[in-house]
């Protein structure tokens, strides 16, 4: 536990550091976007922190120890989907440097509502925000179970106290950081987590599974992917994918390039990158599998493995490392539903001279409250298998009126079907992921992505069909 300390501690001191760095700076477009002037090497790195941060490599890890090669999937989908992404970045970070463009809730809101009534507008706007936050709460709350199962079993807490602490934390640095001090950070815990992977993860997994011979005794499902069933994966790779187009995270990011083919270059790379760690996560799980058998509790699984393979000195800098990359996650979730509440609910930015002090203090305020609510969920529903999937997984019903804004020269044309496709796929989300919560013997809950993003699909590509023909109609009469 000493070394523990240490570590914990050196990390610490470097936050403390980057805190009061970036706390003395009032700029809400230094806060937001980091004055939109991201070079290329710390845009990548904080997409890939965020992306292969804490959160999803405990969850991957669980995941593979629970499913074996289904967890691989979810990192394909990401590539095919960060290359549909290079497609419409530079578009993206022009447009929002443009019109001053915070969020990707803001960005449809643009899109869709202008011409249209204050009424419908504010419909709009609250259902795209409130879908977005919904989504977000679940990826939080799974950073906040994973730091919680680490400190649980490095410092003895109990579960809950090991939450809360892990919670606080992130909120009090997210608070006063913002998005700038999130960039620098997820730098250093990407390189951490590279480091450990190397001399930990790496050599481990090659030891458990004696030169990965061991893992033809696992059960054939695992190996081939097919645990959660073949519309899992199949799904993944057909609908998951186009999901990292409307992501708020990755948004949040494109805007905050300093040009757009700096934009580009950091979907094609942030692709590219991250497919390895999705392969190592999960081989990790299957080790432990392996070596402890099937009565571990999956998200304990990490740092059984760390304990294994290394010492003292080592196991605590992995331990810490996680930690770091478990915030880094956390604090750009938490960053982003805390930004989306206030610039997308609120209307802040109408009055923007007048009012941009007030809103960075909402938005200060609204990342404590918002913390505590995610907090509220790691306690109630510790899963962070389910809390992971659930929160990639929903995000799909925003693509079909995505990749029409992107596309189509005036799509506040279809705006009132476009809140009903959004609409449609949450609520058909919520019902199939209840049902296989339920009843897990007639529907696997982490597929309810699949039944939403079709009903999206379908309910948009109708008003389309629709609004098209009534002019036609129109003409002959």
């Amino acid at each position: 536990m000493t070394w523990l300390i240490i570590w914990i501690v050196i990390y610490l001191a470097v936050i403390i550091w980057f805190t009061a760095r970036h706390v003395r700076k009032n700029d809400p477009e230094q806060y937001l976007v980091n004055n939109r002037n991201t070079a290329l090497l710390p845009l990548v790195f904080t997409t890939l922190a965020t992306f292969v941060g804490g959160g999803t490599s405990i969850g991957l890890i669980a995941m593979g120890y629970e499913s074996g090669f289904a967890a691989i999937g979810i990192g394909m989908a990401y590539v095919a989907g960060f290359m549909i992404l290079y497609r419409y970045a530079g578009q993206i970070r022009d447009f929002g440097a443009a019109r001053r463009i915070y969020t990707f809730p803001q960005y449809l809101l643009r899109q869709y509502t202008t011409g249209h009534s204050a009424s419908f507008t504010r419909l709009f706007s609250g259902s795209v925000s409130g879908v977005n936050i919904f989504i977000f709460f679940f990826l939080l709350s799974a950073q906040f179970v994973g730091m919680a199962s680490l400190l649980k079993h490095g410092f003895g807490m109990g579960y809950q106290t090991a939450a809360v602490v892990s919670a606080l934390t992130i909120i009090l640095y997210t608070a006063l950081a913002g998005l700038s001090g999130v960039i620098y950070t997820d730098m250093i815990q990407f390189v951490v987590i590279v480091i450990m992977i190397l001399f930990i993860f790496i050599p481990g997994t090659w030891s458990d599974t004696e030169g990965f011979a061991r893992l033809a005794e696992l059960p054939a499902e695992m190996l081939h992917g097919t645990f959660y069933g073949y519309t899992f994966l199949i799904g993944l790779l057909i609908f998951l994918s186009p999901s990292v187009l409307v992501r708020m995270d990755i948004w949040q990011r494109m805007l905050a390039a300093r040009d757009a083919s700096i934009a580009r270059k950091t979907a094609f790379w942030s692709g590219i990158g991250m497919l390895p760690f999705y392969i190592i996560f999960p081989l990790v799980g299957m080790s432990v599998r392996l070596t402890m058998g099937g009565e571990v509790n999956p998200n304990e699984a990490t740092y059984l493995f760390i304990d294994k393979h290394g010492g003292a000195f080592i196991a605590a800098f992995a331990i810490t490392g996680l930690l770091a990359a478990l915030m880094s996650s956390g604090d750009s979730f938490l960053n982003i539903i805390s930004i989306s509440a206030i610039r997308d609910f609120s209307g802040w930015g109408k009055k923007e001279r007048s009012t941009a002090a007030d809103g960075h203090k909402l938005i200060r305020i609204a990342t404590i409250v918002f913390g505590l609510i995610a907090l509220a969920l790691s306690l109630t529903f510790p899963y962070i298998v389910d809390l992971m999937v659930v929160g990639i997984g929903t995000i799909v019903i925003f693509v079909p009126v995505t990749l029409l804004a992107l596309s189509h020269p005036n799509p506040g044309h279809y705006a009132r079907w476009a809140l009903v496709s959004i609409l449609s796929g949450f609520m058909v989300n919520t019902v199939f992921f209840v049902l296989g919560i339920s009843q897990p013997e007639t529907f696997e809950p982490k597929s309810s992505f699949i039944p939403a993003f079709i009903v999206s699909a379908l309910v948009l590509g109708a008003g389309l069909l629709i609004h098209t023909k009534k002019p036609k109609d129109a003409a002959h009469t």
